[in-house]
């Protein structure tokens, strides 16, 4: 019997992992779905890897079914208001990708206003002997930064920024306890107020397309945006706009709609540093994801209080 379904495409060290524990594995929901429907009667539990949909419909495929783990921080795929009425948990990987995600935001943000990219295509075409010294670029530390998002990875973002001798900034749903940072109840008045601004937002309905056009304006011709939430919380158009327009500085991405499929109009960009949505992406952060969406499963299995439950 099939208690447990892997659905989705794990990374390397999931797939080595999952590799000795029996679990059948699907590559899609649409594929789960049509398994046959003694083994889906037998589901209790999904190891969930994907970024599609999973609604009350496809829960209802596996009558059994009564936990969804998530592997990621972010769960905005799952309905988890589908979820709870069926009596279905649901739970995701919080805190051990904290540091990963907001190093990227970090080094993106470098990456952009030092252009250690083209510096160094400079330095490989000989350019550097042959044209002289590579153009001045763009300070990064004693700046004011805005946090859009002051949870878990945003503190982190935080803390490193402070220690570049920033000026921090942050918008929240309330006031956080901090070292004397400046909240903001408005989110254009934010971005107004700042240099870099940093979206560090939950995903899912409430947060999607909360960086408005607005507040993209509001950030001005030689403010920049990191994003290292989800693609739905900007507003990806008045983004691209702008950044065509050279109305915003310029934006540094490890997010988009459609992913991994974006619109083509990001390649083109001369002001922007995009990444493949890869901020936990190491080896041993995807492998403490990994350990604890199977410690949640484990513990449902066996009747114990789930870790990281979310509903």
């Amino acid at each position: 019997m099939t208690e447990v379904l892997a659905v989705g495409k794990p990374d390397q060290m999931s797939r080595e992992a999952l590799a000795g524990l029996g679990w059948t594995a699907c590559a899609t929901l649409d594929e789960a779905r049509a398994l046959p429907e003694d083994t889906r009667k037998g589901v209790k539990a999904i190891a969930f890897f994907g970024h599609s949909p999973f609604g009350g419909e496809a829960m209802d495929a596996f009558p059994a079914l009564g936990l969804i783990a998530n592997f990621g921080v972010g769960y905005d795929a799952i309905d988890v208001g589908a979820a709870s009425p069926r009596n279905i948990k649901v739970t995701n990987t919080p805190d051990v990708l904290n540091d990963d995600v907001a190093d990227l935001a970090v080094a993106m943000l470098l990456d952009f206003c030092r252009d250690t990219r083209g510096a160094e295509a400079h330095v490989r075409s000989g350019a550097w002997g042959e044209q002289g010294a590579y153009p001045l670029q763009r300070k990064v530390s004693g700046a004011k930064t805005g946090i859009l998002g002051l949870g878990r990875i945003g503190r982190e973002i935080a803390d490193r920024l402070a220690a570049f001798k920033m000026e921090m900034h942050y918008h929240s749903r309330s006031e956080k306890e901090t070292p004397g940072w400046t909240y903001h109840a408005d989110p254009v008045a934010l971005a107004r107020e700042v240099d870099f601004l940093i979206v560090a937002l939950v995903g899912g309905p409430e947060t999607a397309g909360y960086v408005t056009r607005e507040v993209l304006e509001a950030l001005g011709p030689d403010g920049i945006l990191i994003n290292i939430s989800r693609g739905t919380t900007v507003d990806e158009a008045a983004l691209l706009d702008l950044l065509e327009q050279k109305k915003i500085g310029g934006a540094g991405l490890d997010v988009f709609l459609n992913e991994p499929k974006i619109d083509p109009r990001f390649r083109t960009l001369d002001n922007a540093v995009l990444q493949p949505h890869q901020a936990s992406a190491t080896r041993e952060t995807r492998t403490a994801m990994g350990q604890l969406q199977r410690d949640n499963i484990a513990a449902f299995l066996k009747g114990e209080a789930l870790l990281t439950p979310v509903n």
